[in-house]
């Protein structure tokens, strides 16, 4: 395990890149990657909500309109609950790592 600990409001977490990181938590420098949700039967890279709506419905995943400042998607027979923001530009790898754990197999996160 390399990388750099930092320490920062009490709590101390490993920095894996400390140049692709900055102190604060934010991506900096030109050589970060960014990720993408692909969907792996079909190999298609979830480019919006729209794309990604009609993937998760064919998955039996319905939307919740609970919240007006979410996208937000559930399965009936589960507790799982997917919450997205409304921007697709601030879709993150942690809101595609949370897609890919409720359905395995049918998303990966890959470095573009």
């Amino acid at each position: 395990m390399s990388g750099v600990w930092v320490f920062k409001n009490g709590v101390v977490r490993l920095v894996e890149n400390p140049g692709a990181e900055s102190l604060d938590g934010s991506r900096q420098g030109s050589n970060t990657r960014r990720k993408v949700l692909v969907h792996t039967p079909s190999n298609e890279v979830i480019t919006s909500y729209a794309v990604l709506e009609r993937k998760l419905s064919s998955l039996g995943w319905e939307r919740y309109y609970d919240d007006p400042d979410l996208l937000q998607f559930h399965i009936r027979s589960t507790v799982h609950l997917i919450s997205l923001p409304k921007d697709f530009n601030k879709f993150k790898s942690m809101h595609m790592y949370d897609i890919v754990v409720k359905n395995r197999n049918m998303f990966e996160v890959r470095d573009m």
